[in-house]
């Protein structure tokens, strides 16, 4: 998988007391997310794979950690976040040594579309939130996720660009414009499940979030705009704006859906 752009274009920026302002009136809870999902939303996937005090969870695509981070203060579980982002990577081990949580929660720099470094049977559960869909080689990594589970565990994966409607090319160009993208329709990610020996447990609409998510994101961008054109510039500013609008229209629309998937091995 190549280097994906990230929706900020470096995490110092993430970090900018107005971007912390904008992902407050997106998010309400606001866990270091940067994807479309909710506290709420992360917590329902935490009790779907059973996770308790005594369990280990590989988080794949971890970005800065914060999701990985509040899972462990949640729950009380152990996590490992990969990431491909060096920089994203390096944050979230300062700030879990920061929250004195270094001891549970660790992160490492790996390329999710390749194998990933952990010996077989080691995780009881995996989540990808918001990412699978940057993987082009997704039976490969299906494979791989399957290896690294412990018997019975279970994977909660979320793909946000599920074909289901009539999309325009510009559309999907401008809703991959921040990184490698594969769309597929429904039922081909389902058929790879199946083919690597995965049990699908549930499938789940979770479109409204990213349309709500995105809405809000953009709203709360378009308030602050002067002071991110600071640090973005306008080119960018407006750029992801028209991202975030777009996001928010086919998601409305039920063009571009977001599928939640529970898989047991």
């Amino acid at each position: 998988m190549s280097k994906q752009v990230d929706l900020y274009s470096n995490y110092g920026e993430f970090e900018a007391e107005v971007n912390a302002r904008v992902r407050k009136k997106t998010f309400g809870e606001e866990i270091g997310q940067n994807s479309w999902t909710t506290a709420e939303e992360y917590r329902g996937w935490a009790k779907a794979l059973g996770l308790n005090q005594s369990s280990t969870v590989l988080e794949v695509a971890s970005g800065s950690g914060g999701p990985a981070l509040f899972l462990a203060q949640d729950v009380g579980c152990r996590v490992h976040g990969v990431d491909i982002n060096s920089l994203g990577v390096a944050r979230a081990n300062e700030q879990a040594r920061a929250m004195g949580l270094d001891s549970r929660v660790t992160f490492s720099e790996a390329n999710a579309d390749e194998p990933l470094p952990f010996a077989s049977d080691t995780f009881d559960a995996l989540l990808c939130i918001d990412a699978v869909h940057h993987f082009p080689e997704r039976l490969q990594v299906l494979n791989d996720w399957r290896r690294v589970l412990k018997p019975q565990g279970k994977v909660l994966v979320t793909d946000p660009v599920v074909v289901t409607g009539l999309v325009s090319n510009e559309e999907l160009s401008e809703r991959s414009s921040i990184g490698i993208f594969v769309f597929a329709p429904p039922g081909v990610y389902e058929r790879l499940i199946e083919a690597a020996g995965f049990k699908l447990l549930k499938r789940e609409d979770v479109t409204e979030s990213a349309a709500n998510v995105s809405k809000r994101w953009h709203d709360a961008r378009a308030e602050d705009k002067a002071a991110l054109i600071q640090i973005e510039g306008e080119e960018r500013f407006e750029g992801l704006q028209r991202f975030f609008d777009m996001v928010h229209r086919v998601s409305r629309e039920r063009r571009l859906s977001r599928f939640a998937y529970l898989l047991q091995k």
